[in-house]
């Protein structure tokens, strides 16, 4: 089964999660237990275990899982559990050695159980004395005899012992040799708990009609909920998967029903939002007698017909849909479509009339396509995607066929299934199309590559759709040639693929209104910041709308060359609204990781760890991998080397130049000058735009204190100017305090001080207050060094920018002084999850509140309150404001 998360977290499992982290936390204390979880299939038994293994931080983990083709097998699960630690056979005295060869077979003869026993409780023993045990034994119902009965003896000995054992069975698995072992039965989920799963499953808009029906009918049952259609509805259940034992048991009885009472529960089954009415205008309509039908389905216990129709099994749904013939679900959803208003509700009626259609239809296809917008609001991107897929698959039409698909697939991109869009753009024929279908082919598979992140090929096919059109369609080549710009700088590669697109648009037909956004960047690298960037404002504020609402990634780039942090952060609120408003991964994922990165160049580190969480629940939901950057960034701004370089390693060897800037930020933390040097170089070696503005005084710093002043001179210059066009004052003290490293005047770093006391930037006010106090300590000026370092000690603390706060405290050291230290330790105990509630709590906001705009149940909100009032050792609300350990 799918384990079911959110940020990390399981969904509504707070008692559960409670019981294994005191169970894990007895054992490492060396006071071993076990707990048997019991519940019935899809109640979240192996997420639980799943839980407890990532969560069982310091333990080694062994684990076993029970399988029925292997029950008659003796020792077989118990084999599995010690396989890992058979390296400690040697320490065990002979007589338990022989028994464990004997059960696991190199030595001749017949295991005695009440041997094997023993010998596995001190194979244990042994292999815990180095680090404490977590045993996790899933599907325990299966476990063979002789398997269960060694591993309940042991469970019933380990008292005395760093192992902690937790066993998953079915209610009726765990009688027998398990009875009697601590249990905890797992119930359904609540129904809050059961919104917030499904809004964490799909990440997009769901009919709230839709949404009860289903809470309604999976009574809780984790399982049922992933089994539900997505997009709002608009997605028939799979009927090609094979269905569970469960299932199967429901079809039998389905099967042996009359007729109409299978066409009346088929109809429930096909229509999303359970509205009684609907089902039966939709009987009526198929001559079905309703009353009796609906009693009889009552009786079987297969569906109860109220305000509102409920299926009585969570799986029952699916049983009934498949059960039927692919005739009678087409006649079915004809019966709906007929009977829905198409006034109210026309996406739906488009929806059911698509769902009967067993031929292309000109007219049903060109409706889907014509509510596919009114589809979006209901079930986001993904409800878009699935109408024009359908549609695409009913256009008897070539040429229609093909534009629906190509909608379909750039739909799917913006829903974040990648895989999807994939099969769905390999299924266009090239030869039959005209220049501008070719070049949007290009396009979509420039976009496809970005999303799945396979290397930096993105550029290359946006800029192959803007050649094909370049003697055609001028207006529309530079359109592409704006795609491969965007897709270079989003990707960030060290490719060199920026000087190719730009080279490609010096020699562009000109804009219809130039100048335009390809000629700001042209001006930007052929005369530089003074000359573009007039331009580059005007075009990012836009004539009618600003840039970020067309080219959102392209508007970022533009903020930061032009040292602006409140643009920025304007763009990034318009993205997270945008993002949570549509229903698109895609850009609340882009609105998520700009939230990380410019909360963590403005010290609030809280903001950015929980933007950190959210993108990889959001990753993790569409089946995509979260990006690695804002975490490493963090990592970096920080001064966390051994979390930095493991991101590092993860991201390999096509680093991109900002991962370059972020390594350089770590060493200069860290005071390692020559690899910070090294690692700018490779940043700003290709040119390009930022993140080269950003990583000029990490050059300008670091060349100076290894000696080669002539480089940071050079450096100084580009920054200079470019900071001196953009005119802001986190850009202009930026500068100043690089030229004052360069120049030695006092007076630069007074002006560095004076801008930055202006700029939402904390770590690099910090960061000008830490260079001028060195530089006042080296001249002998140690009272007006002191107060320098003590107001960037303070600043570098709070904004969590922890090896730069060492550097200060160890300058003030030198003065004479001791730095007050801020303790972390209470921060750095707490998740991001629970740093981003306590936020939310220290400004006023009740748990309601919290739950409400952070998609999780007030009793999840306040089991995060009383975890985080352990952690900092206080007891009320009131405590968290202005709590130290929130300053960060």
């Amino acid at each position: 089964m799918r384990t079911v998360h959110f940020s990390g977290r399981l969904v509504g499992r707070q008692e559960e999660t409670g019981r294994l982290a005191g169970l894990t936390a007895a054992a490492r204390a060396g006071r071993g237990g076990a707990l048997v979880l019991t519940g019935e299939p899809g109640t979240g038994k192996s997420a639980l275990l799943d839980h407890a293994r990532r969560t069982a931080d310091g333990m080694r983990l062994v684990r076993a899982c029970g399988s029925r083709f292997e029950k008659e097998l003796p020792f077989a699960a118990l084999h599995q559990l010690c396989l890992p630690m058979l390296g400690h056979l040697s320490e065990l005295p002979a007589q338990h050695r022989d028994a464990l060869r004997s059960a696991f077979g190199p030595a001749a003869g017949a295991p005695d159980v009440s041997r094997v026993g023993p010998a596995v409780l001190d194979l244990l023993s042994r292999a815990a004395r180095a680090q404490p045990l977590l045993c996790l034994i899933d599907d325990a119902h299966w476990l063979d005899s002789a398997s269960s009965h060694v591993l309940a003896f042991l469970a019933r000995r380990i008292a005395g012992e760093p192992v902690a054992m937790v066993f998953a069975a079915r209610p009726a698995g765990a009688a027998g040799e398990l009875t009697g072992l601590p249990g905890l039965s797992l119930s359904g989920l609540s129904d809050t708990d059961a919104r917030m799963l499904l809004a964490s499953l799909s990440h997009t808009a769901v009919d709230d009609q839709v949404r009860r029906r289903l809470v309604l009918e999976a009574r809780g049952n984790p399982l049922a909920l992933l089994e539900v259609p997505s997009a709002g509805g608009y997605a028939p259940l799979d009927t090609s998967s094979v269905p569970s034992p469960t299932e199967r048991g429901h079809r039998s009885r389905i099967e042996a029903l009359p007729a109409d009472v299978r066409l009346l529960l088929t109809v429930a089954s096909a229509d999303p939002t359970g509205d009684a009415a609907l089902l039966w205008a939709a009987a009526r309509h198929l001559g079905i007698d309703a009353m009796a039908s609906a009693a009889a389905a009552t009786a079987a216990g297969l569906a109860e017909f109220a305000t509102q129709v409920r299926f009585c099994h969570p799986l029952a749904r699916s049983a009934v849909y498949r059960a039927a013939a692919p005739g009678e679900r087409r006649r079915v959803h004809g019966a709906l479509a007929a009977v829905t208003d198409p006034a109210t509700d026309p996406d739906r009626r488009a929806w059911h009339r698509a769902q009967a259609a067993s031929s292309p239809d000109a007219d049903v296809a060109a409706e889907l396509e014509r509510h596919a917008p009114r589809a979006q609001t209901r079930g986001g991107t993904a409800a878009a995607a699935a109408f024009l897929e359908r549609a695409a698959a009913l256009s008897p039409d070539a040429a229609e066929r093909t534009a629906r698909t190509l909608a379909a697939v750039r739909a799917h991109i913006d829903a974040g299934m990648g895989e999807r869009a994939r099969q769905l753009l390999a299924t266009v024929e090239d030869t039959a199309m005209d220049r501008h279908r070719l070049a949007r082919v290009d396009v979509l598979r420039g976009q496809l590559a970005l999303l799945r992140q396979s290397g930096g090929s993105g550029p290359v096919f946006a800029l192959r759709a803007a050649r094909r059109l370049a003697e055609v369609d001028p207006a529309g080549s530079r359109a592409h040639l704006l795609d491969a710009l965007e897709m270079s700088l989003s990707t960030g590669r060290v490719t060199g693929a920026l000087d190719v697109v730009l080279a490609a648009a010096r020699t562009a037909a000109p804009a219809p209104r130039s100048p335009d956004a390809l000629d700001a960047f042209v001006r930007l690298t052929t005369e530089g910041p003074r000359a573009a960037y007039p331009l580059l404002r005007r075009v990012l504020d836009g004539e009618d709308a600003p840039m970020w609402t067309r080219r959102p990634a392209l508007a970022v780039v533009l903020a930061s060359e032009l040292w602006d942090p409140h643009t920025h952060t304007e763009i990034t609120e318009w993205l997270m609204k945008t993002g949570r408003a549509s229903g698109s991964p895609q850009l609340l994922r882009l609105g998520l990781v700009r939230t990380a990165t410019g909360s963590a160049l403005s010290g609030d580190l809280g903001r950015a760890q929980a933007a950190i969480a959210e993108e990889e629940a959001v990753a993790h939901a569409v089946g995509g991998p979260p990006v690695t950057y804002h975490r490493l960034q963090l990592a970096a701004m920080r001064g966390r080397r051994d979390e930095a370089v493991a991101l590092f390693e993860a991201v390999g060897a096509a680093a991109r130049a900002d991962v370059h800037w972020a390594a350089a930020v770590l060493h200069n933390g860290l005071g390692e000058y020559p690899a910070a040097l090294a690692a700018a170089r490779r940043a700003v070696a290709h040119g390009g735009l930022q993140p080269a503005g950003l990583v000029l005084p990490e050059l300008v710093e670091a060349a100076v204190r290894c000696g080669e002043h002539a480089a940071a001179a050079a450096a100084l210059e580009p920054l200079t100017e470019s900071t001196g066009a953009g005119g802001t004052s986190s850009g202009l003290g930026i500068a100043a305090y690089a030229r004052a490293l360069v120049t030695g005047r006092e007076e630069h770093y007074l002006e560095a001080v004076e801008h930055l006391e202006k700029s939402p930037l904390a770590p690099y006010r910090g960061r000008a207050r830490l260079l001028y106090g060195e530089w006042l300590r080296r001249r002998g000026r140690r009272r007006d060094s002191r107060a320098q370092l003590r107001a960037a000690h303070e600043l570098l603390s709070a904004a969590g920018v922890e090896a730069f706060a060492r550097r200060a405290a160890d300058e003030l050291r030198a003065t004479g002084e001791r730095a007050q230290s801020r303790s972390r330790a209470a921060a750095d105990r707490l998740t991001e999850q629970e740093t981003h509630i306590s936020r939310l709590v220290s400004t006023g906001a009740t748990s309601k509140e919290i739950a409400a705009r952070l998609h999780l149940s007030p009793r999840t909100v306040d089991a995060h309150l009383r975890n985080i009032f352990r952690k900092l050792g206080i007891t009320s609300r009131r405590q968290l404001t202005g709590h130290p350990a929130l300053d960060v």
